[in-house]
């Protein structure tokens, strides 16, 4: 617990414009790694622009990028890739350690633009909401056609945790 930095919320919100896997269409889902860590979405079935609308649940020790990658599920053989995408969260890391408080809600703390770097496909801001910093992200896929996720992060202090200073 005393390495632990906090949680770092990430709220797959959709895709769109996926890769087709399938006949006519694609069964999407996202896998998210950090480190050693790996959380997955649900399935959606016959969907290139699925809504997932899922919260997932990193522990963060140390800000390590995150990788994004985007699978259609098959039945009888291994689920085909359809992309993938990094980001890093140091960026939304230094906004949280500002500790700002009482700011008007939307509020733009910072904005992180893209780069060849980093896989977003449009400027990414950093906005206090409802008391609390977010960052909505609009993540192009790599190595496929086409598509992109949308994501939102938040970050949840752990009492006892090493926290971030």
């Amino acid at each position: 617990m005393e390495h632990l930095l906090g949680l770092l919320r990430i709220h797959v919100h959709k895709g769109v414009n996926l890769a087709v896997r399938d006949v006519c269409s694609s069964d999407p889902y996202v896998v998210i790694r950090m480190g050693k860590q790996k959380l997955k979405t649900r399935v959606v079935k016959n969907n290139i622009n699925p809504v997932w609308d899922e919260a997932l649940t990193l522990s963060v020790s140390e800000p390590l990028p995150v990788k994004l990658e985007v699978y259609d599920r098959d039945t009888f053989s291994l689920d085909d890739k359809m992309g993938d995408a990094v980001f890093d969260i140091q960026p939304f890391l230094e906004a949280i350690k500002m500790r700002l408080n009482n700011l008007p809600n939307g509020t733009i703390i910072t904005t992180v633009k893209p780069t060849r770097t980093n896989c977003l496909s449009e400027e990414s801001h950093i906005i206090w909401t409802d008391g609390k910093a977010i960052q909505k992200m609009v993540l192009r896929l790599q190595n496929v056609e086409c598509g992109e996720i949308e994501i939102q992060l938040s970050w949840i202090d752990i009492p006892g945790s090493r926290g971030l200073k």
